[in-house]
């Protein structure tokens, strides 16, 4: 478990100082753990720790949280929680009992979260999870008040796919048979579960049907497993190691139905950067309104001030929970977590992916659900409510 501080830029400071010098200028401690290494390093290295860097750039640019006549500056601790739970946990701890930070921003991926619910509510923290896709949501809104969830639950995801490839099925374009796979973590293992009776429901055929553990180097078993089975469509409920690895080992054995998916990932610009091309048709967990203006301008600053592009699923809405923790501090007109979690639960937010308001299980009832790859950008073909979907299409092989 390591720790690193980031405070605003000198330039930023400056500027305040001198176009709002009205205002006493303060601190708020912001703590911020997910993994810098460890398997899911990767993905939060795409969607979770540029979103903190600009967050916290525009939060200071802009001249900081205001609360009442107070502009507080914003100072991020980080912690590398290694992609293990037990550091995830004793990080959060660390940041409530001994830096004592203000707030503490949701940490990145299902398993971690729920990891660290019991210590974000212990301390009054709210956790407004932008990583987190589970169907247990009424159980731990129940449990975990201030836990509210932005992607929404498994089976709306599952079901998403299912949607997808009842449509491909019916416009001729697919059969029945789908190789169903998934990584043996929280997500993987809940999306499995639900996503197998909602295909079987809508008359697919599971042909072929295994696990593998995070972290897995070598995946070519899985791959000609599904091949094997001669499936119509392959699903794989993979994080992002997986993702890429199932996707290589697929092009080399050569299986390639008219619908292939990953799950997390493939929504980032490395899968269309490390596989061109071979990108185009694949299906993938996520998406988003890739034509419209505010992700466009949203995608164009997280690339000035980061230098890196974000995801086309998970960055804007980690993006959002931040700006959801911003407009509640100064909302609820307090730096009191109590506070703030209760003008959380009330109102709805206006944010970088439009308004995010909450069903009475804390969860955002309006999110992306399946991204295809189509001329070079992950579109969204299909949401719970979200516009701008564009129609899927069937994939043409590897070339």
């Amino acid at each position: 478990m390591k720790r690193r501080t980031l405070f605003a830029a000198a330039t930023a400071v400056a500027t305040l100082a001198l176009t709002v010098p009205a205002f006493a200028q303060e601190t708020l401690k912001i703590g911020a753990v997910g993994p810098k290494t460890g398997p899911l390093a990767g993905g939060a290295a795409v969607s979770f720790w540029p979103n903190v860097q600009l967050w916290a750039h525009d939060v200071n640019e802009a001249g900081g949280i205001t609360v009442g006549g107070t502009s507080y500056m914003v100072e991020i601790i980080e912690y590398d929680d290694q992609t293990n739970p037990g550091e995830t946990i004793k990080a959060v701890q660390r940041l409530a009992t001994q830096d004592e930070a203000d707030f503490i921003l949701a940490p990145y991926s299902t398993g971690l979260n729920i990891a660290a619910a019991p210590i974000f509510q212990r301390y009054g923290y709210p956790m407004v999870t932008h990583t987190a896709i589970s169907d247990q949501i009424e159980d731990l809104s129940n449990k975990f008040p201030n836990m509210y969830f932005l992607l929404g639950g498994a089976t709306g995801l599952a079901g998403g796919v299912v949607d997808v490839l009842t449509d491909m099925r019916e416009a001729g374009e697919i059969g029945n048979r789908v190789a169903m796979v998934n990584v043996a973590d929280a997500f993987g293992i809940e999306l499995a579960s639900v996503g197998k009776p909602q295909l079987e429901e809508a008359g697919f055929e599971i042909v072929y049907e295994t696990s593998y553990p995070l972290g897995t180097q070598d995946l070519s078993p899985v791959i000609n497993g599904a091949k094997d089975s001669n499936p119509d469509a392959f699903v794989a409920w993979s994080y992002p190691p997986d993702t890429f690895g199932l996707t290589e080992q697929a092009q080399i054995a050569g299986l390639a139905p008219k619908a292939f998916y990953t799950a997390v990932a493939t929504a980032f610009p490395a899968y269309a950067g490390r596989f061109g091309a071979a990108a185009e048709g694949v299906l993938g967990a996520g998406g988003v309104y890739a034509d419209g203006d505010q992700f466009k301008e949203y995608a164009a600053r997280h690339e000035a001030v980061t230098g890196a592009k974000p995801d086309f699923w998970a960055s804007a809405p980690t993006y959002a929970t931040f700006e959801i923790l911003h407009q509640a501090i100064e909302g609820a007109g307090s730096t009191d977590k109590e506070a703030v979690a209760e003008y959380i639960a009330n109102n709805s937010f206006e944010t970088v992916i439009g308004p995010v308001d909450w069903d009475e299980n804390n969860s955002n009832a309006k999110y992306w659900t399946v991204g295809q790859w189509q001329g070079g950008v992950f579109k969204g073909v299909a949401s719970t409510g979200r516009d701008g979907a564009v129609a899927a299409m069937p994939k043409s092989g590897w070339e």
